[in-house]
């Protein structure tokens, strides 16, 4: 498809200009902290600013990691004249800083190893480097949203007429597509979604994305999906990953793991979109979960739930292990957990 048609597919927070942008000279996020309530965008002036905003939850999901590179463009040309070491020592320590916001999500990592790659090719043969970043951002972008319309296509494959389907968090675009697909099929379906505390990402991205989209989308709680299951409502789940390792254990947002437990106990197959895979993640023991301010889950939306004396525990992620994981959905089609390392070519 085309990328302006698929563009126009796409629901307002996930078109590609409004997840994050590059515009004289500053880098522009969706604030999807504010949405659906607020359509805003946080301008950014420096690395530290996206630095932050990553850490503020402005974006999520797929986002950090274009506002990551962008923020590489707006680094690299502040350094623009200088030696060329003092510019990629400048460019080595954004990375640094850029990349310890998201230790879970190695894709912004990954992401940002490639655009540093670039940097010292760029500047090597004399080239402006933060244009030569610019153009390789323009260049992943068109492959990315290729691959998210793929995937999506092989989800929209995977739902039969009559589907309820479960998701969690905000599985992001290629699941959005995949809906948006299945209903041009002639599919009749109708999509779950847990609000997920403390953001509300459920409640506020992935209910209104379906929404605008004419998509029937119900919001449960969190603690709803085992007995929704139980009543014969459910008959697919699927979710985003923000990490899946080499041996099939998908991590993604907290939550995800315990609706996975439920899903195998009622019979419900549980299908998984892969971003790609990432050759330092091989195994479990490799996955660093994110912990957050426990701050964070003694309030909702800003408002108090119970007194800051109160002890809390915030993980950011869970682990779900591959036995009960029905399919990966992948650039090299829908794959077993335990077949990743062969397809994705790493001894």
């Amino acid at each position: 498809m085309d990328p302006k048609a698929l563009d126009q597919l796409l629901p307002f927070v996930l078109k590609r200009d409004n997840v994050a942008r590059y515009e004289d000279g500053s880098v522009y996020i969706g604030d999807r902290r504010k949405y659906p309530f607020e359509k805003e965008f946080l301008r950014c002036d420096d690395v530290e600013d996206v630095a932050r905003a990553i850490e503020d939850m402005v974006t999520q999901g797929g986002g950090p990691w274009v506002a990551a590179v962008f923020a590489m463009v707006m680094a690299a040309k502040r350094v623009e004249g200088k030696p060329l070491d003092e510019a990629l020592d400048t460019l080595r320590k954004a990375k640094l800083r850029l990349t310890n916001t998201r230790p879970t999500n190695t894709a912004m990592a990954r992401r940002l190893d490639d655009a540093l790659r670039i940097a010292e090719k760029a500047g090597t043969e004399g080239l402006p480097i933060g244009q030569a970043i610019l153009n390789w951002i323009r260049r992943t972008r068109d492959k990315v949203y290729e691959n998210y319309e793929y995937r999506a296509r092989l989800g929209a494959g995977l739902v039969d007429d009559g589907d309820g389907i479960l998701t969690m968090c905000f599985a992001e675009t290629a699941f959005i597509l995949a809906m948006a697909f299945a209903r041009q099929d002639g599919k009749n379906i109708h999509v779950y979604t847990p609000e997920t505390r403390p953001y509300l990402q459920g409640a506020r991205l992935t209910a209104p994305s379906l929404h605008e989209l004419d998509i029937p989308v119900q919001i449960i709680t969190d603690n709803m999906p085992a007995y929704v299951m139980s009543q014969g409502k459910i008959q697919k789940y699927f979710t985003a990953a923000d990490l899946i390792t080499l041996d099939g254990h998908v991590c993604n947002k907290i939550g995800t793991f315990q609706n996975a437990i439920a899903a195998h106990h009622h019979g419900i197959p549980y299908f998984v979109f892969m971003w790609g895979a990432d050759p330092r993640s091989p195994d479990r023991a490799s996955i660093k979960i994110e912990n957050r301010d426990p701050a964070e889950i003694r309030a909702c939306r800003g408002m108090p739930t119970t007194i800051d004396e109160i002890d809390a525990y915030y993980p950011a992620f869970d682990i779900t292990p591959p036995y009960m994981v029905s399919g990966v959905i992948t650039m090299h089609g829908i794959l077993s957990p335990y077949d990743l390392k062969r397809h994705f070519g790493v001894a």
